[in-house]
């Protein structure tokens, strides 16, 4: 069997993927692998999230993972989202730095473009849920780790790229109800998540704003080069985290303006579900973006 996407075919949302163990020993043994992959969901004009998603999920034996298992598996995947009325993606995006160059074997020739980022809020999400409410109802659930877990070493954070950084920035907040039209702000370059539901309208939602001057459309698609995933603060620093591991320090902070920080997005993760954006304008008082991101600050799953 084989299925790639044909040159001038419709194209539909890009897909999140991830190939990797879960906490369930198989009859054998080891532990069990699985292959779930979503589409990113569309955002309407009111925030909401429009259209169908499609979700698929695949048990791999363990003995079997390899990048030809998972080429015929996201053949499969491909045929069965015709199937069921999706255009295939134009890109594929993977978040585990480890099985990356596995997933790009398995990808190519398939037309599918493998972004490297951890910009898959709809994947881990379903993951979480799984982890919840799927796994410790399994047979052969592992209730604990059997080892504790590495502690990973973050990337100390470097600056921006010369051609991504902005004049100045500042801090901004918006109300969760003012981002349900950001779907129809003007901006070159833009990348939303809905808006998930049964949060507080006035939830506050805090971001960044870069301005870049007569540089600032260059800027933007830098930056949304750069995947951008979350803000966060560390020491006394304010810290892009984009892509894989990416970290990029954006500016230092007094001490007290630190704290207040942290302290805003952590009331953003109680409230606004961890929601944050990202903007790059011209200058202050500009009412167009040349770039918009929403970001959430989640898990790593």
């Amino acid at each position: 069997m084989s299925s790639s996407i044909a040159s001038g075919a419709a194209i539909g949302p890009d897909w999140e993927l991830d190939y990797y163990s879960r906490p369930i020993l198989e009859p054998d043994g080891k532990k069990r692998w699985e292959l779930l992959i979503c589409s990113t969901p569309e955002v309407g004009e009111d925030g909401a999230a429009i259209g169908d998603t499609f979700q698929w999920l695949r048990i791999c034996p363990a003995a079997s993972v390899n990048s030809l298992w998972l080429r015929e598996a996201l053949e499969q995947a491909l045929v069965e989202a015709q199937a069921a009325g999706f255009a295939p993606p134009r890109r594929l995006r993977c978040w585990r730095a480890s099985m990356r160059t596995m997933v790009q074997r398995a990808a190519e020739g398939l037309g599918m473009e493998l972004v490297a980022s951890r910009r898959t809020y709809a994947l881990v999400s379903w993951l979480e849920q799984r982890q919840r409410q799927v796994y410790p109802a399994e047979e052969g659930y592992l209730v604990g780790p059997l080892a504790p877990p590495p502690v990973a070493i973050r990337p100390v954070p470097v600056p921006l790229p010369e051609a991504a950084r902005g004049e100045s920035w500042c801090w901004a907040s918006l109300p969760l109800e003012a981002l349900a039209s950001a779907g129809q702000w003007r901006s070159s370059f833009s990348a939303l998540v809905p808006l998930p539901a049964g949060l507080d309208p006035q939830a506050t939602v805090p971001g960044v704003r870069l301005f870049g001057g007569s540089r600032a459309l260059a800027i933007a698609g830098w930056v949304a080069g750069l995947e951008p995933v979350r803000l966060e603060i560390d020491g006394r620093q304010l810290v892009l985290e984009a892509g894989l591991e990416d970290r990029w320090s954006l500016g230092n902070l007094a001490a007290e303006e630190a704290e207040a920080a942290r302290a805003a997005f952590a009331l953003a993760r109680q409230q606004a579900a961890g929601l944050q954006f990202l903007a790059v304008q011209a200058q202050d008082g500009d009412q167009q973006f040349e770039g918009f991101w929403l970001l959430r600050d989640l898990p790593d799953a």
